[in-house]
């Protein structure tokens, strides 16, 4: 082969690599999850302890069970449910099983559950459709985690949200046109910018009808950027640390996963997006799509950084988007993301209730079941609005009086009166680790204290401990001790030193989970529940294996920037790399007139947009949308070289230097030592 023809090879190959990867890790990270549920009748699991079993006894006296109001909601306006509660894909992996939560519809109060949280699973049991407004407004519920809600237009459908994966986003629409008619899907809304909330957009509308106008997508300003970039650069490392927040591979049982406090589960099927065609810009914007007049409210830097809510002045109905559902959410996501502003989802909320809020008879969201009458609705977004406020308030009240991120969250707790409604209570996040996530946000996540300034790594200090105190077999003896005490937190503070220490001391490992188990059941939220039960399930028995399918679309890369693939490229650079190297690279892509400079420089690699270098080593142009085109597979390298869509110009051996700093990620590194 021509030298030419070989080193466009290998650019072309190293582009489409590239891009497949970032694509794969954007979407494992998020959404790609085990197809199948693993160890369903784990015999490792051990049953509560006496000290949790009283936990309980003390929460059901404590909290107001003899409020059903949400049980009555949750069950209003039911329709019909399908009758498959499994859904498998063409090649038979599982994308959506609620059949592995059917214990939860046994009426029995289960020990290894806290009372608060099993009233949380049984509530998001509900499967099928359901009438929100009479003739007007239905959802369907259960088909993933996150509801798909359907507006009736005057000639058709204005659908929100059309979950995760196509394969449910179909089976939903057909589900509506079995029990409602059959009619055509007017406009479409991504209220914000998570995969859960657009990425069945091919279930239920072609691109076709989009791109010739026939359908809309509305979306709020900032979408596409966002619906992009929150999870590539950290994406591995989030992929990861899904595992432990969302305990996606963990047996679905009274022991194990129960529930996702914002839904079951997150279905496993194929994922996409088609980019909007219209974004509302403004903070309020008023809008009539088939006789439906809508107001979209811009809520950026709340649950998302680009999300909306909107009201529906002539039903009266206020939608929330996920800044309102049935919990408090994460201010500090634990799988990754950048800390959200707890004082600024306040205050979104607050202008909701003043604009929207007095007036609306039903508020319904993406998640969760919705609330009916002014009077109850005023209640649950005074109840939000009053806990994230709080969290802000308070915590940074206690910071100026020094109370450190180290401390913060074993001193701040919500008000009583809070804490007697039930909207007001964190299944998704928790008062603990969102109240560490505000003092980061304002000040860091250093203590003040110099010598935590520059701390030795666990695997350092470790043996340093241990040698002090006194060797294995006295922890041992001590943790068995304080694990009889009920004293959990303070048994894993030395278990854990042993266990980074020794990292084959199989029975400080078996000790360590037997505590993590203990206290994931005693949680009331579900990521820290699924954190601690899934740091358990390592322990006993190393890294989960598990069906991991690439649930991404086409027009998922699509939409990715060319300066965030290059800045990805920066990030996926090894390290120790040649200090003595320095290249430039000027990249043209004509038909949407982008150009960068790219240079790599002190080992590492920079790009710059609106920018060409002087003297560039090497200068590439290839219009976007024939590389778009490749890396879809859709056409070849052949087919590009006799249409000579490809320029290259300068030193090749470039690209061979670059290829060649390239590293792989791997997902299934160790996070508790030993378990690899």
């Amino acid at each position: 082969m021509p030298i030419k023809k070989k080193l466009i090879n290998q650019l072309i190959f190293f582009l489409i690599s590239l891009f497949t990867i970032i694509v794969c890790d954007l979407f494992k990270c998020s959404f790609a999850l085990g197809s199948e549920i693993i160890n369903q009748n784990d015999k490792s699991s051990k049953e509560p302890s006496k000290h949790t079993i009283a936990l309980y006894e003390k929460y059901r006296k404590e909290l107001p069970f003899a409020d059903k109001r949400d049980y009555e909601e949750a069950k209003r306006g039911f329709i019909a449910a399908p009758k498959f509660k499994q859904v498998r894909s063409d090649k038979g992996h599982l994308i959506w099983d609620m059949e592995s939560y059917s214990f939860l519809l046994n009426h029995k109060q289960y020990p290894s559950i806290h009372p608060s949280l099993q009233r949380q699973a049984e509530l998001n049991m509900a499967y099928g459709l359901y009438e929100v407004i009479p003739k007007k407004i239905y959802q369907v519920r259960g088909f993933d985690i996150s509801n798909i809600t359907f507006i009736k237009s005057k000639t058709g459908w204005i659908v929100f949200d059309p979950l995760i994966s196509s394969e449910m986003s179909k089976l939903a629409l057909n589900l509506v046109n079995q029990n409602l008619g059959t009619f055509p899907i007017k406009a479409v809304i991504y209220s914000h910018s998570h995969g859960d909330h657009f990425g069945g957009i091919h279930g239920i509308v072609s691109e076709e009808d989009v791109n010739s106008g026939k359908i809309q997508i509305i979306a709020p300003k900032g979408f596409m950027e966002e619906a992009i970039s929150e999870n590539v650069y950290a994406g591995n490392a989030m992929n990861r640390r899904l595992y432990y927040q969302y305990g996606i591979l963990l047996p679905r049982n009274p022991y194990g996963h129960v529930d996702q406090a914002i839904g079951k589960n997150l279905s496993t099927g194929t994922m996409g997006l088609i980019p909007p065609t219209v974004s509302i810009k403004k903070d309020y914007e008023t809008m009539e799509i088939d006789g439906v007049k809508m107001i979209f409210q811009n809520t950026p830097g709340t649950e998302a950084p680009s999300e909306m809510n909107t009201y529906f002045p002539d039903m009266k109905a206020f939608w929330a988007a996920e800044n309102i559902t049935s919990t408090i959410h994460n201010i500090y996501t634990l799988r990754g993301a950048l800390v959200r502003d707890a004082l600024k989802w306040s205050k979104h909320i607050n202008d909701s209730l003043y604009h929207f809020g007095k007036n609306s008879e039903v508020m319904f969201s993406s998640h969760s079941w919705p609330r009916w009458g002014n009077e109850r609705i005023q209640e649950v977004m005074r109840a939000q609005r009053d806990t994230y406020a709080n969290l802000n308030n308070s915590v940074l009240h206690l910071a100026n009086k020094g109370v450190t991120i180290n401390e913060i969250h074993n001193i701040y707790k919500l008000p009583t009166i809070l804490q007697k409604q039930w909207a007001a209570h964190s299944y998704h996040g928790s008062e603990g680790h969102n109240s560490r996530a505000v003092i980061n946000r304002y000040l860091g996540y250093w203590d003040s204290n110099p010598a935590t300034l520059i701390p030795l790594s666990p695997n350092e200090s470790a043996p340093l401990y241990v040698e002090m105190m006194g060797g294995s077999e006295k922890i041992i003896a001590k943790a068995i001790k304080l694990n009889d005490e009920g004293k959990y937190m303070h048994s894993i503070e030395i278990l854990n030193k042993l266990v980074f220490a020794e990292p084959n001391h199989q029975r400080a490992k078996e000790l360590l989970a037997d505590v993590f188990e203990q206290i994931g059941y005693q949680k009331e939220s579900t990521s820290l529940r699924n954190s601690f039960l899934a740091g358990a399930y390592e322990l006993r028995h190393g890294i989960p294996k598990g069906n991991t399918p690439k649930s991404f679309g086409p027009k998922m890369v699509s939409a990715m920037s060319t300066e965030l693939w290059l800045d990805y490229i920066g990030i996926r650079l090894g390290l120790n790399l040649p200090e003595n190297i320095h290249f430039s690279i000027n990249l043209f892509t004509p038909d949407n007139g982008e150009k960068f400079a790219i240079e790599f420089s002190n080992a590492t690699l920079t790009n710059i947009k609106g920018f060409h270098a002087e003297k560039p080593d090497l200068a590439v142009t290839i219009n976007r949308s024939d590389l778009e085109n490749v890396m879809l597979y859709k056409t070849n390298l052949k087919s590009l070289e006799k249409e000579r869509k490809v320029k290259i110009k300068g030193n090749r051996k470039v690209f061979e230097q670059l290829i060649s700093m390239i590293t792989e990620f791997n997902s299934s590194y160790e996070i508790l030592p030993g378990t690899s």
